[in-house]
């Protein structure tokens, strides 16, 4: 059976050291040496200033929101996980869908300005499949309105923008960590910023409001990871460089075998030091995307409508127009894609995908 995407496990032996030390210390949670090495080489890494391990990505987009203290309305896209949307639901604000754009995937923001309002407090924008948000122009925004930024970068791990990382960009960046993603520490997450203040908020929130045993600085939560997590993803960082090789040679692979059968791939802006975190495709209609997720499946080939419905159809939101999205929702494929997935099999992938164009 071949998945969408499949989870880097290293060596057992790599990880069953660390597991040693673990139990050696019998220090198993609360920010221990595992974790604070982990947050410490992933800000190298990573090239950011503050960085936060947490339980997952989604507790890390929460804490963001909490920590900036966001109300009323936040501006944000409709083609995301569904995570991006229920975390703005869940701390008590409300969604306002902004088109996406039909080249690159993320939030539209020349269609951001008409959308704001008085009760607008902030734009969250996902870095769709790990492409960058057109990032300037939202910030030139944001600060006209007073708004703040937070970046949904749970597809962007190690993405770079004209030589510095995505991640620098806007208030606050969440990332995921979970088991399908690029790097990972089987379940997991992380918060950046570059604010001083605010840094310092984050990390009192997602451990209950501690300051120190027996303080507390204000309303918190349990965001924290284990040193059973962070052991995983200091045996997956240093693999993190061949494994975006990897993945970058079986897109190349595909771009050759699917070019001139009228199939349409994201924009990535020359500017861009991709991660190859997806391969998404978007087919000329929905009947085709539906006999190719058919023709696949029969072969045991799993591919995912990533990300499929849109937002706005969510039972819990208003209803709003978003036609773009709704469309390449409609119409996009992400075709398996991972570490270990042979040359073979893709050329396999791709005759199925081009016998039912």
């Amino acid at each position: 059976m071949i998945n969408v995407t499949k989870t880097y496990l290293p060596p057992l032996a790599e990880y069953t050291a660390y597991l040693e030390g673990i139990w050696g210390r019998n220090w198993v949670t609360n920010h221990g040496p595992l974790a604070q090495e982990l947050e410490e080489k992933l800000k190298v890494y990573l090239g950011v200033k503050h960085l936060f391990l947490v339980a997952n990505g989604t507790i890390a987009l929460q804490i963001a929101i909490k920590a900036l203290g966001l109300r009323g309305e936040i501006l944000t896209t409709p083609f995301s996980y569904v995570a991006t949307t229920s975390s703005i639901v869940w701390e008590g604000c409300q969604p306002v869908y902004v088109d996406i754009n039909p080249r690159t995937l993320c939030l539209d923001s020349t269609l951001l300005e008409r959308a704001i309002t008085a009760e607008t407090t902030a734009v969250v924008a996902t870095h769709v499949y790990g492409n960058p948000c057109e990032v300037e122009a939202i910030q030139l925004l944001a600060d006209r309105y007073g708004l703040k930024v937070i970046y949904d970068a749970a597809h962007a791990f190690g993405v770079q923008l004209g030589g510095q990382s995505i991640l620098n960009f806007g208030n606050v960046s969440v990332l995921s960590f979970h088991a399908t993603k690029l790097f990972h520490t089987g379940e997991g997450g992380a918060i950046v910023t570059a604010d001083d203040e605010l840094a310092a908020k984050i990390s009192s929130m997602a451990n209950f409001g501690h300051d120190g045993p027996e303080r507390f600085l204000g309303l918190g939560i349990n965001g924290k990871n284990s040193e059973l997590h962070a052991a995983m993803g200091l045996c997956v960082l240093p693999k993190v460089a061949e494994l975006i090789k990897c993945r970058q040679e079986l897109s190349d692979l595909y771009d050759q075998l699917l070019q001139g059968h009228g199939l349409v791939r994201p924009d990535i802006s020359a500017e861009t030091t991709y991660n190859y975190a997806y391969y998404p495709v978007l087919f000329p209609d929905e009947e085709k995307l539906i006999a190719v997720i058919r023709d696949l499946n029969a072969q045991q080939i799993f591919p995912r409508r990533y990300f499929y419905p849109v937002l706005t159809d969510l039972n819990y939101v208003q209803p709003q127009p978003a036609p773009v999205a709704r469309s390449v929702a409609s119409r996009i494929l992400c075709l398996p894609l991972a570490h270990d997935l042979t040359a073979c099999t893709v050329h396999q992938i791709t005759t199925i995908v081009i016998n039912c164009l």
